[in-house]
């Protein structure tokens, strides 16, 4: 089965914002937090910064490696939303185009950002 261009742009665009999704968005900490922990420390300049542990051990640990892992997540997406449209097109293509046009939204947003920023 051949993908034309247009085709993989919103598979590739759906995978980004649902890697994000997964990785970094608040709506999401409550799938994240039984693996992982935000570690907040005072810096000596009086600025905070963050970093995230992994808890437990064996599976829970794995899944904390994976969760805190943006490539290795984007990995897992990437099949799910790939092997999803290509066995199951007529259901994966409205969730691949959601997560297609947020995926640009915010890649547009965060470019504007750092344009206005500068």
């Amino acid at each position: 089965m051949s993908v034309s261009w247009l085709e993989l742009l919103l598979l590739i665009l759906a995978s980004f914002r649902l890697t994000r999704l997964i990785v970094f968005d608040t709506i999401t900490q409550f799938l994240r937090s039984p693996f992982l922990e935000v570690i907040e420390e005072t810096l000596p300049d009086g600025t905070v910064a963050s970093y995230i542990q992994v808890k437990g051990t064996g599976i829970r640990k794995f899944f904390g490696e994976l969760l805190s892992c943006y490539w290795c997540t984007g990995f897992w997406c990437s099949l799910v939303i790939v092997l999803g449209y290509l066995w199951y097109p007529f259901i994966m293509y409205p969730f691949i185009l959601i997560f297609a046009v947020a995926g640009a939204a915010s890649f547009l947003e965060t470019i504007l950002g750092k344009l206005v920023e500068d």
